[in-house]
């Protein structure tokens, strides 16, 4: 039965009733009904009776707030971590140092102290101080890391995280500058005879730096280097070459400190050789090892660097190249090679940036006096000297020549009168006439290698 059926309708409901809170509600067709918190719906018949019908008895009450969690206690500071690892000989002097903790350290924590000290700079994020050089160590330096511990220690930033109980000390040797990075911004400034490209994913991580030109300057014009023919001159790195000049403006610049890194631990790139160049050159090329490639672009940078050039990469000539990369200051020489075939009728060839820029008759040594065959770097230059020795019948000599070009002790490229050129007739020398040597002693600057070949008299 109904509760409606059971009070008798809705016109009878009791004063009790009504002090229960009943509320009724009537329409046309539908009326609802609340009692005492409990919820009904009334539906319509078509008597015109009406019947609730219970929607349930759930009480409704209103939320009440929840507790907050009761923050867990980070516990002790601890040291994690430390990279580069302790007792290592063999780390990458440009690389950041960074120290992991247990937890988040404070922004104003004590931080740790390095020797030798370099500039760079300290930066603390959530559980890790990170030291990133400004321009890094040198090769085999023994680094020392000193970590604050005890009241003065590093600070964790929650309260219950304290600080780094005790101190520590950790020590490591940074590694050698790679032989493979050096040929790699070689062939970048332009002094190699390849171009260097770095992977995509080495440039997508900052290592390597943009291309370089393929073509650097051309050499300066001889008759900006003449001197007076009265008297012997030596000229200078300065004499036959611009000033250094850089890249285009639209050229990306990779920072010192990458540089550093990289030249620790190389990117990934591809060599590639420019065309033009014959294989009595190219055969001569070995990536990451020392070859006479390597030898004559470090000379030619020593030059234009003025430094002493001995062909050795030692650590002023990193010092510089590595200044230079970052800046991207390209050879102002561009690449020259020389070639000297001494089969009949012998001959000389040059190159230029890859193309021949003179190829001409020459005269190489004579048997007892002849010509060694293999790959030298030009050490000295002179527009003008007197060259003294002996001939092959012991009387002395004290010739003067032009336009000269040492490679191999005593042996130059150089201008000497002769009534022919293309056979054995000089007395070690490659000789060649006055306007080829004039022509190709402005591009032959400090570095260029010549190669001779062919059979020795």
């Amino acid at each position: 039965m109904s509760f409606l059926d059971s009070v008798g309708g809705v016109g009878r409901v009791s004063a009790t009733l009504l002090r229960h809170r009943l509320i009724a509600a009537t329409a046309a067709s539908a009326a609802a009904v609340i009692v005492a918190g409990c919820a009904f719906a009334a539906t319509s018949s078509g008597t015109g009776k009406e019947k609730l019908v219970s929607e349930g008895n759930t009480k409704h009450t209103a939320p009440t707030a929840s507790a907050s969690p009761t923050p867990t206690p980070v516990g002790p500071l601890q040291l994690l971590s430390v990279s580069p690892v302790g007792g290592s000989h063999d780390a990458n002097g440009g690389a950041p140092i960074t120290l992991t903790f247990s937890s988040a350290l404070s922004p104003g924590t004590p931080l740790p102290k390095l020797s030798p000290k370099i500039p760079g700079s300290w930066q603390v994020s959530g559980d890790t101080a990170t030291f990133t050089p400004a321009s890094g160590f040198l090769p085999n330096t023994a680094v020392t890391l000193r970590i604050p511990g005890g009241a003065a220690g590093m600070a964790g930033a929650d309260a219950s995280a304290g600080t780094l109980a005790t101190g520590s000390t950790v020590k490591f040797k940074t590694g050698t500058y790679s032989v493979l990075r050096l040929q790699q911004i070689l062939a970048q400034l332009g002094y190699l005879p390849l171009t260097w490209t770095a992977s995509a994913s080495s440039a997508a991580t900052g290592g390597g730096s943009a291309s370089i030109p393929a073509d650097a300057p051309a050499a300066g014009s001889s008759a900006s280097d003449s001197a007076s023919a009265s008297s012997a001159s030596s000229d200078s790195a300065s004499a036959d070459s611009a000033s250094a000049g850089s890249a285009s403006a639209g050229a990306a610049t990779t920072g010192l400190n990458q540089q550093v890194a990289d030249a620790y631990q190389p990117p990934d790139g591809t060599f590639t050789f420019k065309s033009g160049y014959p294989t009595e050159l190219t055969s001569q090329w070995t990536v990451g090892k020392d070859n006479m490639l390597n030898n004559g672009a470090i000379r030619a940078f020593q030059s234009v660097e003025g430094l002493t050039m001995d062909g050795v990469a030692g650590p002023d000539v990193w010092s510089h190249l590595l200044k230079a990369a970052a800046k991207h200051k390209v050879n102002p020489n561009g690449y020259t090679y020389a070639l000297a075939d001494q089969h009949t009728p012998e001959s000389l060839t040059v190159w230029h940036n890859g193309k021949v820029i003179e190829h001409t008759l020459a005269n190489t040594g004579i048997p007892g006096r002849n010509t060694q065959d293999g790959t030298f770097p030009v050490y000295l230059r002179y527009q003008e000297n007197y060259m003294d020795g002996t001939n092959p019948d012991g009387s002395k000599y004290h010739d003067l020549v032009q336009w000269i070009s040492y490679f191999n002790g005593g042996d130059a490229v150089h201008y000497f009168a002769r009534y022919s050129y293309g056979s054995y007739q000089s007395l070690g020398c490659v000789e060649v006439p006055y306007a080829p040597a004039e022509k190709v002693w402005g591009y032959m600057t400090y570095g260029t290698l010549v190669t001779v070949i062919g059979p020795e008299a």
